[in-house]
């Protein structure tokens, strides 16, 4: 937990970009550790990527560097992948709420529901306070004078108010990372004469009604979108990395939507083919592949770079060592249980700044990172997986930040009840959210968590301020 009494002298002026589930947990855990924060939010709501809006880039591809960037990439009908019991921050329970009839109380509930509890969450802990809306970060910067500024960051940023110039201790970056699109590489495709549309820019399926659609991806957002323009189509055709090339199977449940392995080349005639040796003549191809981390505002001096999706050299995700601790980021890692790993990580990245937890020297940190990057590549997993932790991985990193900041460490029915919804995403992906048989994990959810805040009834004044 935080420190019972935190040391005005170890305060530190903290800058967290980004006002989303990421930052509103480090701003949290920051002042519960005595820092001194500002949250700098470019949009007009908390939220990040949950705060939907119908608006899209015109550039359907977000290609052009020069278009007007839309945060949000959800689209209308998404609901969570994961229980809402598994997702919530460790002491503010993601569970259903009184309300007068506008909330989600499903367990895998609409996105809207997930910005109604981290508008909850901001409101419970007073976070809003701390933030600054529609203050676009516009550079940040390790200062090189000498004297007391000497390792400061310098943070400019841009509001109706104009260009402002501040100096801080610390910069944490929490700006996400489902902005800025990644794009399958297919053969032919220039010259091939229909549509492309990145998935960061779909949000209904009307536009494709008896269209014919290629679907690129078969993740979250790829399994969700086919099914949802199936709905109004003439043919979805889902082109999948992880099938095996000779893949042609209808999907059950639907007459109009068929399961591929990938694109062998697109035509100037309009027709794509697949490695399966199926033809078709599509009129739009949707990318669902991913996304780039992305950071324009941050100049490092070269001490942090995106190499193939990698951002690096980073200790544990979170720290550079040559910029440790004065710069960190939380929120990278993905295909996980998102918010108590910020949650986790702001907890550590908040006592390191203290000086209640120490970080190994620069040379050891990069040692371990080295060591780390070494061991993804003897077993053969590209650098654009740095910051996967598809399996056992996560709770152990989880439980290794609880550990540093003597936090109780990830319950394991949060454990349990991840691993039977990740699997049941592709085993049962038309009916997993509706249809569930881990009940008795949320009866140990409720216990677990009555404990817990029964152990440290003591803190809960202090850790509301």
């Amino acid at each position: 937990m935080a420190p019972s009494h935190p040391d005005p002298t170890n305060s530190r002026h903290v800058a967290v970009i980004g006002a989303g589930a990421a930052g509103l947990v480090a701003a949290r855990e920051l002042r519960r550790e005595g820092h001194s924060v500002v949250v700098l939010e470019r949009g007009s709501q908390i939220g990040g990527v949950w705060a939907y809006t119908s608006e899209v880039e015109p550039d359907p591809l977000s290609l052009d560097p020069t278009r007007p960037v839309v945060h949000s990439s959800l689209y209308r009908s998404l609901r969570t992948n994961i229980p809402r019991e598994c997702m919530g921050f460790t002491d503010f329970p993601f569970a259903t709420r009184p309300h007068d009839g506008s909330r989600d109380p499903r367990r895998h509930p609409a996105h809207t529901e997930v910005l109604a509890y981290l508008r909850d969450f901001a409101k419970e802990f007073d976070i809003e306070e701390m933030v600054r809306f529609e203050t676009e970060v516009v550079k940040a910067e390790q200062m090189a004078a000498e004297g007391e500024e000497r390792g400061k960051w310098r943070v400019e940023s841009r509001s109706s108010e104009g260009v402002a110039n501040e100096i801080y201790d610390a910069v944490v970056v929490c700006n996400g990372h489902y902005t800025e699109p990644r794009h399958a590489l297919i053969t032919g495709i220039d010259s091939w004469p229909g549509k492309q549309i990145h998935s960061h820019n779909y949000r209904v399926p009307d536009q494709f009604k008896d269209q014919v659609v290629i679907v690129i991806g078969s993740s979250a957002s790829g399994v969700d979108i086919c099914r949802d323009i199936a709905q109004v189509a003439k043919e979805v055709h889902v082109s999948s990395r992880s099938t095996s090339p000779e893949t042609y199977e209808k999907l059950p449940g639907y007459d109009n939507l068929w399961l591929h392995s990938t694109i062998e080349i697109a035509r100037e005639d309009g027709s794509v083919v697949f490695d399966n040796g199926k033809t078709v003549f599509a009129d739009t191809i949707m990318h669902c592949t991913g996304y780039k981390y992305y950071f324009p505002f941050l100049d490092t001096k070269g001490e942090v770079t995106v190499d193939d999706n990698r951002v690096g050299p980073l200790y544990k995700h979170v720290f550079p060592p040559a910029l440790a601790p004065s710069l960190s980021f939380i929120g990278l890692p993905w295909q996980i249980t998102p918010f108590p790993m910020f949650e986790l990580q702001s907890k550590w990245v908040a006592a390191v700044l203290s000086g209640r937890v120490s970080l190994p020297s620069q040379d050891e940190m990069m040692e371990d990172t080295k060591a780390f990057y070494d061991k993804l590549e003897a077993s053969g997993i590209p650098k654009r997986y740095t910051h996967l932790m598809p399996d056992d991985s996560q709770f152990e990193y989880d439980n290794w930040l609880a550990d540093q900041c003597e936090y109780p460490r990830i319950e394991k029915w949060r454990e349990q009840m991840f691993y039977i919804g990740f699997k049941r995403i592709y085993a049962q992906s038309a009916t997993y959210r509706d249809n569930w048989d881990d009940d008795h994990l949320i009866v140990e959810a409720y216990d677990d968590f009555v404990k817990f805040m029964s152990s440290y009834q003591e803190l809960l004044p202090m850790l509301k301020t």
